[in-house]
């Protein structure tokens, strides 16, 4: 989890990719953390992506960084408790502008059951489950 979460900061922007129906949907991502050795990502309850993984919990992350790439997939579960919300402002100072731990529509999700794997065109894939 470690390695997925260093590397997904390094990338800044990251991909997560969705279901809706028969429909791939792409967005991207900037914040994540780790809270009781596991990753997390935030979203707003009423966005679409929100519905997207309530309806469908598997997704994909992808993102870049100094030539090389992740792919990410797994499902993501809904964590309610104030004390994740809390553990990624803290992570992510920015986000204090836009939420705070009891706004009501603050969401963190974690990754459970992940696949990882770190490619380049120069080198092999490393590879690893968390």
């Amino acid at each position: 989890m470690e390695k997925a979460l260093e590397f997904l900061k390094k990338c800044g922007t990251f991909y997560l990719a969705t279901v809706e129906e028969d429909q791939p949907r792409v967005r991207p991502f900037g914040a994540v953390c780790a809270f009781e050795g596991k990753l997390y990502i935030i979203t707003n309850n009423q966005k679409k992506v929100y519905a997207q993984l309530r309806a469908n919990p598997k997704a994909e992350i992808s993102g870049m960084s100094e030539g090389k790439w992740i792919r990410l997939a797994g499902e993501f579960v809904l964590d309610e408790r104030r004390e994740a919300r809390e553990a990624m402002l803290a992570a992510n100072p920015m986000l204090k502008n836009m939420y705070s731990a009891d706004d009501g529509i603050m969401e963190v999700l974690y990754l459970k059951n992940a696949e990882a794997a770190v490619c380049s065109f120069t080198a092999p894939p490393e590879t690893w489950s968390f």
